[in-house]
Parts: C-alpha cells; structure tokens; sequence
C-alpha cells in the first residue's frame, strides 16, 4: 500500500480521536444539569422559587434548623429511589418516605453535623464554580470541588455561625438565579442571550450566584449580631 496513503490515514485517525476527546470534553458540562432546571421551569415555580430563595438569604439564620431538615428529607427521597431501584424494586412510595423521615430525623439529632454536611456541599459547589470560570478544565472539576467540599466542612465545623450563613446565603442565592433566569428565558425574550452567556462566559454564572450570596451574608451577619436571644 501507498505509503502516503497510510500516513493520510492515520494522520486522520489521530484528528478523529482528536475531535473526539474534544467532544467529550465538551459534552461533560456541568452547567447543562443547571441549565436544564432553568428552562424547565414554568413562571409559578420560578416565582416561588425567588421568593423562597429570598427568605433563605436573608432570614435563613432563623428558620435554618427547618432548612437542614428539608435538605436533608430531600437527600433521602433520593437515596429511597437509588435504593428501590437497584436493590429492591418494590414500593418505591412507602421506601422514599422512609428515607425521609429518618434522614430529617438523624438531621434534626445530628444538627451540628448537618450544617457542616451542608457548608461542605456549598464550598464545594463554589469552588467547582471558580474551577469552571477561570478555564480550567472541565473533567477535573471534582479536584477543585474536594478543596472547596473540605474547607467547608473544617470552617463548618469550627465556627457554626458561618456555617449557617454560607448554607442558607448559598442556597438562597441559587434559587433567586434560578427563577430569575427562568423568568428572563420564558417571559422577556432573553433566551438566545442567556444561552449564550451561559455557556460562552463562564465568569457569568459564579459572579451570579456570589454576588447575592455575599449580600445575604453580610445582611445575616448584621442580624445576628443584633439577635442577643438568638442560639445555635
């Protein structure tokens, strides 16, 4: 065979493997998960999302103890439904209720450990958003979501306060982007620019969820500090 002609193959090949990890690369986005909650939304729900999302942000201080209880029953109708699907098969109603009353449960007992369980996830979920904005790649968005998840759970752990307000400023500030988004792409004719910044301006998203986030913190902080009967 024509040597050139395998060397044309070959050099082809490479290019197609080439492609094909760059496309792989690219299919792994983490934004699509969130993306996809956004514009499954109908205005009801994005609605009721800013306006739980605001609560949280801003009095979650108060009200936190429920909001680990609901996070955590959240996380166990999850593991109900891993559970019955691959173990079990069964009811899966009577399983996820199960889960949920005794994963609230063991919050509810376990509250210190909770918010920690939680200030984790938030550090977590933001320097994974950091990892993402500054370019770095995609596929190890887990490295940079450990250093987050553990520095969390350490500051958590050692100061509870700050716990409280990075959990509830973080989730609150989550849900205010999610149904403002929401809003933005079904209601005012902004869909094609969201897409875009989303997925083309990888500074858009973190700088989103961080800039209401801080405000609630900075607010909690106030409050608290006025709040003389207030006691974790």
């Amino acid at each position: 065979m024509n040597p050139i002609i395998i060397l044309g193959q070959t050099a082809t090949a490479t290019n197609g493997e080439t492609e094909a990890a760059e496309a792989a690369e690219e299919a792994f986005a983490p934004m699509e998960m969130f993306w996809n909650s956004v514009t499954s939304l109908d205005l009801a729900v994005a609605i009721l999302s800013i306006s739980f999302g605001v609560v949280c942000l801003f009095y979650g201080w108060r009200v936190f103890k429920i909001l680990v209880a609901i996070s955590f029953g959240l996380l166990g109708l999850l593991a109900g439904i891993w559970v019955n699907k691959a173990l079990i098969g069964g009811n899966v109603i009577w399983l996820s209720v199960i889960f949920i009353a005794l994963f609230a449960f063991l919050s509810i007992t376990l509250m210190r450990w909770g918010v920690s369980i939680l200030g984790a996830a938030a550090g977590g979920i933001l320097t994974g958003g950091v990892w993402l904005s500054v370019g770095l790649p995609q596929q190890y968005i887990w490295a940079g979501g450990i250093v987050g998840a553990v520095a969390g759970f350490l500051v958590s752990f050692i100061i509870f306060k700050i716990a409280v307000m990075l959990f509830t400023s973080f989730g609150g500030s989550v849900l205010i982007v999610i149904g403002a988004l929401a809003v933005a792409y079904k209601h005012m004719g902004a869909a094609e620019q969201l897409q875009q910044l989303v997925f083309e301006e990888k500074w858009f998203l973190p700088l989103m969820v961080l800039i209401p986030m801080a405000a609630g913190m900075i607010t909690q902080y106030r409050l608290i500090k006025r709040a003389k009967d207030w006691s974790v």
